[in-house]
């Protein structure tokens, strides 16, 4: 029997090899809006297991054990972190190393666990707004839109602001019971590596923020990185692999190219989408994630320019909150979540996730009218 992962692939590529052999030309030019955001979360996941390997989540996790006394305040602090990795090295990043250093974190407190582990999903989600490499439907909308990184996040950081801050106070409140008492005294923050992990993460950053089409920078970024530690004995190939998900972003990629041909070859979705607000636009697109996932609901909706790309990237990049099915950091958070020995309930994460998701948007929604809609 197929593993979950390659079944997810074979089914992708089956789709991308239906669409290049019915709409050529329309595969090809979803494929030229698809491939970028797929090769940067590659760069920045790279970027991503070196910095891990420095011990830089693991040192921030460790220190904030340290210093916030009050589970009130160690929350806050996680909080502020996830938002901050998500935000400069993607949501997939988020998910799949900040998660098991806040099981830990939880741990060495003796409190705080189901506060942490669902905070790291929903508010990797949440707070995937700000850059364009925050979320790979960030990039495939972006195409439309000719913005480098500075001019998206002039737009979204409010909506970004807006969004973490309701994402927390839900599951704050939602989980407040774990995050009471303290019955164990945190072990010592274990000395980070400031070096390679960290230089690739500034220099990202900023290519992220300054150049517009930054996928290829950033993935060479990466795989220089990772290539210097696997050259070192640090890195295996296996746990490059590993972490890449390789035949899960295949078929994520193939379902894209699909779907984005179908947007291109069929007008039902941009005819839909025209007469729309921005506010409904949101509320389909969120429900869009939840049918097909995030990135080829967002690559055929995108197919043709959107009449309203900053509530359609509002409801794609917070919609996923609702359901397993939303997007592809569900899978990692679960994978990395099990192998910290933590037991996440999909029920949990979503009932948290239907209260989050409508708060969420429309904070958010009602600050990108501040900052200027579509």
């Amino acid at each position: 029997m197929l593993r979950p992962s390659w079944l997810l692939a074979a089914t992708g590529l089956t789709g991308l090899a239906v669409a290049v052999g019915l709409r050529p030309s329309e595969a090809a030019s979803a494929a030229g809006q698809d491939w970028s955001p797929f090769v940067l979360v590659a760069g920045l996941l790279m970027i991503g297991l070196v910095a891990d390997g420095d011990g830089l989540f693991a040192a921030a996790g460790a220190r904030l054990a340290a210093v916030a006394r009050h589970g009130g305040l160690l929350f806050t602090g996680a909080a502020l972190l996830i938002t901050v990795v998500t935000a400069t090295l993607n949501l997939d990043t988020s998910v799949a190393f900040l998660t098991p250093v806040l099981v830990h974190t939880a741990r060495s407190r003796g409190e705080g666990e189901p506060a942490l582990l669902y905070g790291c999903l929903l508010l990797s989600n949440a707070g995937s707004l700000l850059l364009p490499g925050s979320n790979l439907t960030n990039l495939i909308v972006l195409g439309h839109l000719h913005l480098n990184g500075g001019q998206f996040a002039a737009r979204m950081w409010l909506p970004w602001i807006g969004a973490a801050v309701a994402t927390a106070a839900v599951v704050a409140i939602g989980e407040r019971r774990s995050l009471h008492t303290v019955t164990a005294e945190p072990e010592p923050a274990p000395r980070p590596v400031l070096g390679l992990g960290l230089a690739a993460i500034i220099a990202a950053t900023v290519i992220v923020i300054v150049i517009r089409s930054s996928a290829l920078p950033v993935f060479v970024i990466g795989a220089v990185v990772a290539g210097i530690r696997a050259w070192q004995g640090r890195l295996s190939p296996e746990r490059v692999w590993q972490v890449l998900g390789v035949p899960v972003l295949a078929g994520l990629f193939g379902a894209a190219v699909a779907l984005g041909t179908l947007g291109r070859a069929w007008s039902g979705p941009s005819v839909l989408l025209s007469h729309l607000s921005g506010w409904a636009t949101a509320a389909f697109a969120a429900v869009a994630t939840v049918v097909v996932n995030n990135l080829p609901a967002a690559s055929m909706l995108a197919a043709r320019t959107p009449p309203h790309p900053f509530e359609l990237l509002i409801g794609l990049n917070l919609g996923p909150n609702l359901c397993v099915t939303g997007s592809l950091a569900w899978l990692l958070w679960l994978r990395s979540a099990r192998d910290a020995g933590a037991r996440p309930s999909l029920a949990t994460a979503s009932r948290l996730g239907v209260v989050a998701v409508p708060l969420s948007m429309a904070v958010a929604l009602a600050a990108l009218a501040v900052t200027g809609g579509s």
